[in-house]
């Protein structure tokens, strides 16, 4: 059930413009491999900047990640992953987000928005968990959160894929995207 509330509290929560923190945050995902475990990958440059409103409902967010910047700790594999078999970054340099809404459904924040991923825009929500917020040594006020969400690779053109000599195929068709996040309010 979503909430029907037009407003919700946050402690420590203030509006204003957030720059995502990259040295504190990480864009990562993970798939299943071989039907039997999970690879799991990251992109080492993105970027994101969060409006936080005065009501948290009203709040949007604009992010974006590098395809070429992909890391699985494996080059062959990270090559691989740039080609037109998968992501095509080239062609497809970013893989972007823009929000829709935020709601509150069973006391849980969700964050609704379009995903862009190889051309293919798709509606996605992330369960999106405060971490919490507080001051930096350097003076700075920060926010943190955990943002996790499941899709359909296929959903979006990115349909490579194997059979094994026992069976089944090399990858899953789920990928978990997970964000932690740290931004900073701009002063």
């Amino acid at each position: 059930m979503t909430s029907t509330a037009t407003t919700t509290e946050i402690p420590g929560y203030r509006a204003g413009t957030w720059k995502i923190d990259t040295a504190h945050s990480e864009v990562s995902f993970s798939i299943r491999h071989l039907m039997i475990s999970k690879v799991k990958g990251k992109f080492e440059r993105f970027d994101a900047t969060f409006v936080t409103a005065e009501n948290p409902l009203e709040s949007t967010v604009t992010a974006s990640a590098e395809v070429a910047s992909i890391t699985t700790n494996e080059p062959n594999r990270d090559a691989h992953l740039r080609t037109g078999d998968f992501f095509a970054a080239e062609t497809y340099p970013t893989i972007d987000f823009v929000s829709t809404g935020v709601r509150v459904e069973k006391g849980e924040y969700k964050v609704d928005g379009e995903l862009t991923l190889r051309g293919v825009t798709k509606p996605v929500t992330f369960d999106f968990d405060f971490g919490g917020f507080g001051g930096d040594p350097y003076g700075n006020y920060k926010g943190g959160a955990t943002a996790k969400t499941v899709i359909n690779r296929e959903d979006f053109g990115l349909t490579y894929n194997a059979a094994l000599e026992t069976g089944g195929v090399l990858l899953g068709e789920q990928v978990t995207i997970t964000l932690e996040l740290q931004a900073a309010l701009e002063q």
